[in-house]
């Protein structure tokens, strides 16, 4: 085997992918050949790195430089300038928006002083679809100990010693969950991992899938032998064919290995994984929706009792955790429960894996300690709002979540402190907004989507919801009143109190954590027919600046309905029973004479 002196580690994850980083990789292997360097330089396409804002991202070891947004005409210049005359390319370097500096390496980013990579702790260091890379990096050594040195019933007491919470948003305790599937008789159980991610703007499981399959598998594996399982299943949605594509790849070389299958490392133990698709349907993402998808019937949520740990798919003991509870598994195994359980808060354990988007500096991928506040989220690791706006809302927990203020920046991210301020976890979702944002528009919008995502099945999900959303359309078309908003509160508590999975009964929390912090806006929005953040198309009013119009005649010509009137050289008028808020006047008026209020 070649010993390299070098690595180029390239983000292979789906955004940098559609940013040509499998172009990179050709170009920087070609360049490497052409300066006979291929015995010495290792060219290797990872999992996502993290910082997406920045990708494509190049890695370059043993000096741990670091490139952002690299495209593959810059490889030749990578290699001639780094690799063959040992001087970082400095155009390609991360430079700090605050100081103007350039970093050469990422740990002097602020972006990643502050994470702590657990669940993460081999996407953008490995080859996912290399398992002696996993191996490498301790990869099955878990599998091993439980099956040689622990009895099930150990590891399930290690897993609850450790605090770990499902990942997936509901935060049950893993240990529990998989000692009652445990004391489940049956002739048969199942091991069922949970990778159907469909909150908007979420990409967790994603990413691990994408850069580091084999920790899930060996989880898996584990919660097999804890529970007395020996079929697993991995339910993942169609439109992540790269998540698909790593997975098969890596089950196929863990049977290869003997991971898989029959009379596991010799002890007797069998196992083995299938992929089931789904259509991506949300709802789906609710374990007994996911099972009766996998069993071929509607995605459809049941009332609770029976749990999956006493009645799952085909009627059996199923064991459910999403992708990032499996991935903590194998470290929690390896290190100890001890180890994990200093991680965090009191009754938040471990670290937690979030998607930020929206209206910030630095989008990406994400892993802190349970307890890092949304103030150090934001500003530190986030690089604050984009733009130099000022910070108005963060959504977490995806469509099901809640907004939070300013007011809530110095709370610490954990379960129970995000549920006390009207938001919730979620599975890691979390999107911030600026002073450009309308936050009745912004309600409306999650609840479009749970209303596009809603099984049907129980009618305060399929009518309640789509009550709420008739009554929040008609305050931002302007025809609201001040009674909307106690009959938004009404209907949404009623929703929450009667739905019949968490989907329904977490659907109205954007309509009243927006309501609760930013009442002014829909009094606004009903009161004066008047949308502060000028987002509500309807409620635009554009006025001509009678002191600054020119009769030049530009908004009359580009007038699409022939709302606007006036005399050349002679300040013109908008006739607002007229005017259809298309801003064409706005664009195109060169004096600054068309006021948006």
């Amino acid at each position: 085997m070649t010993d390299y002196k070098m690595h180029l580690l390239i983000c292979g994850g789906t955004g940098c992918k559609s940013s040509e980083s499998d172009e990179i990789k050709k170009s920087l292997k070609y360049w490497i050949d052409e300066a006979n360097l291929k015995e010495e330089a290792q060219v290797v396409l990872t999992g996502c790195f993290g910082f997406c804002e920045k990708g494509p991202i190049v890695k370059v070891l043993p000096d741990n430089t670091f490139y952002v947004e690299v495209k593959p005409s810059d490889a030749e210049e990578i290699v001639k300038e780094h690799l063959l005359k040992g001087r970082p390319v400095q155009r390609l370097l991360y430079k700090d928006p605050l100081t103007n500096q350039q970093i050469s390496d990422s740990k002097g980013m602020d972006f990643y002083k502050k994470q702590m990579r657990i669940a993460l702790r081999n996407c953008g260091f490995i080859n996912p679809e290399s398992i002696h890379e996993f191996i490498s990096r301790d990869g099955y050594m878990a599998l091993g100990k439980c099956l040689t040195e622990l009895t099930p019933e150990e590891t399930i007491k290690e897993v609850k010693d450790s605090g770990l919470r499902g990942r997936g948003g509901g935060g049950f305790p893993t240990g529990l969950k998989w000692e009652i599937t445990r004391n489940s008789e049956a002739d048969q159980k199942y091991v069922v991992c949970n990778a159907d991610e469909g909150d908007p703007g979420a990409f967790m499981d994603r990413s691990i899938l994408e850069g580091d399959p084999h920790s899930v598998i060996e989880a898996m594996a584990i919660c097999g032998y804890c529970i007395g399982a020996d079929k697993g299943l991995v339910y993942i949605r169609a439109e992540y064919p790269l998540a698909i594509e790593r997975l098969t790849t890596a089950l196929r070389h863990a049977r290869e290995y003997g991971l898989l299958g029959n009379d596991i490392l010799g002890t007797g133990f069998n196992f083995e994984i299938d992929i089931r698709l789904g259509a991506g349907a949300f709802v789906c993402g609710e374990e007994t929706a996911l099972i009766h998808s996998m069993e071929g019937l509607r995605g459809e949520p049941t009332f609770k009792p029976p749990f999956p740990s006493v009645a799952g798919y085909l009627g059996k003991p199923t064991n459910v955790n999403n992708v990032e509870t499996f991935a903590n598994i194998p470290v929690i195994i390896n290190k100890g429960a001890a180890w994990f359980s200093k991680i965090g808060t009191e009754k938040s354990k471990g670290t937690k894996v979030f998607a930020l988007a929206g209206k910030i500096n630095n989008v990406g991928l994400i892993e802190v300690p349970m307890g890092t506040t949304l103030r150090e989220v934001i500003y530190d690791i986030g690089g604050g709002i984009k733009d130099g706006k000022e910070f108005k809302s963060v959504q977490t927990g995806g469509p099901s979540g809640g907004c939070l203020t300013k007011d809530f920046l110095d709370t610490p991210i954990d379960y129970d402190n995000l549920l006390a301020a009207g938001s919730m976890m979620g599975s890691g979702g979390m999107i911030v907004m600026d002073e450009d944002d309308c936050m009745v528009s912004i309600a409306k919008f999650y609840l479009e989507f749970t209303l596009e995502e809603s099984c049907g099945k129980c009618s305060p999900c399929r009518i309640g919801n789509k009550r709420l959303h008739e009554i929040l359309e008609k305050i931002t078309k302007g025809y609201g009143e001040e009674k909307d908003i106690e009959r938004l509160k009404l209907l949404s508590n009623v929703i929450k109190d009667t739905s019949l999975c968490g989907l329904g009964q977490s659907s109205p929390n954007p309509v009243l954590s927006t309501i609760a912090n930013f009442e002014d806006e829909y009094l606004a929005h009903v009161q004066e027919q008047r949308c502060p953040s000028g987002q509500c198309k309807a409620l635009l009013k554009y006025e001509i600046i009678e002191d600054l119009c020119t009769g030049c005649t530009l908004c009359f010509r580009n007038c699409p309905v022939g709302a606007i009137t006036g005399e050349r050289r002679q300040p013109h008028y908008i006739d607002q029973s007229l005017c259809i808020k298309c801003g064409a006047c706005y664009e195109k008026c060169k004096f600054n004479a068309i006021k948006l209020s």
